[in-house]
């Protein structure tokens, strides 16, 4: 994509508004644009990242097992009245009467409407386990949305629901949910620290949320150094769930289990929390199991969310600098982008060209920057939009036989010949 046909509003200044380093950074560097309190439009860069992130999250839950499916945004009020859940799920639910003055609500979650689904098809326990799951944009009404994306009133989330004959099996899948999560966040370059939760208005027995760690982040973290060293090919999720892990006000520094040695405190972001809820929308909904001695029991139930759009921002928190952001090759919205310094010089954008068509023709998706624009326009907008590799072309080193390479994600600045810019990237992306 060259950079003159796309679309991308950067900004010099900060917002005014906003009060933290992502919300500020995707209005600088044109991600997002507020549509109206706590909603935003996403812009094509934004967009890009957004879906990045999106098919990493669909890509760990399809090889979990996991079978994807789309519920609405909008929900009758009758499964909720049915669950008990519609008056006590507060004023965060928006309501409101369709014309033909019915109770709907915008879907701020679904295991209502997950459960009347699995009940209208399934009754046999041959047909589990199941587990479900979709990607889709949510509205709460936040009394004071806040911190752009990350504390929105509109997000986009994935959910999913599994569904087992009893406990023990429930667990199971509990459990294999707990190692997607971890696998899924470590793709995406980032450090999940697990902890204990509470399993609050959705109910249940066990819990667990999934913390990101962030210099920048909202919350102050205490667990045991082990919990950086996973490896995603030898999860066991029952020996994570035994790692000390605790959020600054649960922590005791008189009682924690660890040795203060192995004690680590950073600053995480939650991007994921998951629940197993045993019967509790199974009995109301009457989603019942035939067992093989022909009973019929309620099926057993967990849900797993990830905010999708709020891992965009805690990416960003992870991951920025005093220029702007750096985004790990993974989510990145581009994975290079050629700066041609000179346009108005031939060589500089013969070359320039060369290198992008032939970056294309590796399946590489890149941003030439080709831009008629100063050259400090050109740097601080490549620095802050944040793509993992720059190819800088200047005539000075043209004429010398080389080409810079910036990694941005490290800062790192190299010169090496022009005739190997293309080996060298393919090899550093590992294509």
């Amino acid at each position: 994509m060259k950079y003159s046909q796309y679309f991308i509003p950067t900004q010099k200044n900060f917002p005014s508004d906003a009060e933290i380093i992502s919300h500020k950074l995707m209005i600088r560097s044109g991600m997002i644009k507020q549509a109206s309190s706590g909603i935003y439009s996403w812009l094509p860069l934004g967009l890009k990242v957004l879906k990045k992130i999106e098919n990493i999250v669909r890509e760990e839950q399809n090889k979990a097992g996991a079978i994807e499916l789309l519920m609405p945004t909008i929900q009758s009020s009758d499964l909720w009245v049915q669950s008990g859940r519609y008056e006590d799920y507060g004023k965060e639910m928006l309501r409101f009467k369709d014309r033909s003055e019915r109770e709907m609500l915008y879907g701020p979650t679904n295991e209502e409407l997950i459960t009347n689904i699995f009940q209208s098809y399934i009754s046999s326990y041959k047909d589990l386990p199941k587990n479900l799951y979709h990607i889709q944009w949510k509205f709460r009404d936040e009394l004071r949305p806040r911190f752009g994306i990350m504390r929105g009133r509109e997000f986009l989330m994935k959910d999913n629901y599994s569904f087992d004959l009893d406990e023990s099996l429930a667990k199971k899948s509990y459990n294999n949910m707990f190692s997607a999560y971890i696998k899924t966040f470590l793709r995406m370059g980032l450090t999940p620290i697990t902890l204990r939760a509470e399993t609050g208005p959705i109910g249940g027995s066990l819990s667990h949320e999934f913390q990101i760690l962030a210099n920048t982040g909202e919350s102050t973290l205490y667990y045991d150094q082990e919990l950086e060293k996973i490896n995603p090919e030898t999860i066991n999720p029952e020996k994570l769930q035994t790692y000390y892990a605790a959020v600054d006000d649960q922590h005791d520094q008189n009682k924690c289990p660890i040795p203060k040695e192995n004690l680590k405190i950073s600053k995480g972001i939650e991007v994921g929390h998951i629940f197993y809820f045993g019967t509790k929308y199974s009995e109301k909904l009457n989603a019942l199991i035939q067992n093989k001695d022909g009973k019929k029991f309620p099926v057993h139930m967990g849900s797993y969310g990830i905010g999708v759009s709020r891992l965009v921002g805690a990416i960003i928190e992870a991951y920025h600098d005093e220029k702007g952001i750096k985004w790990p090759l993974s989510v990145a919205p581009f994975t290079l982008s050629i700066i041609n310094l000179m346009t108005d010089d031939k060589l500089c954008s013969e070359k320039s060209e060369f290198y992008y068509n032939k970056f294309i023709e590796n399946n590489i998706d890149v941003l030439f920057d080709d831009r008629n624009c100063s050259i400090g326009k050109k740097l601080s907008d490549n620095e802050l939009i944040g793509i993992p590799f720059q190819v800088i072309i200047g005539k000075r080193d043209l004429n010398e036989g080389v080409v810079e390479i910036k990694d941005r994600l490290n800062n790192l600045t190299e010169r090496i010949s022009a005739d190997n810019v293309v080996d060298y990237i393919l090899k550093k992306i590992k294509i």
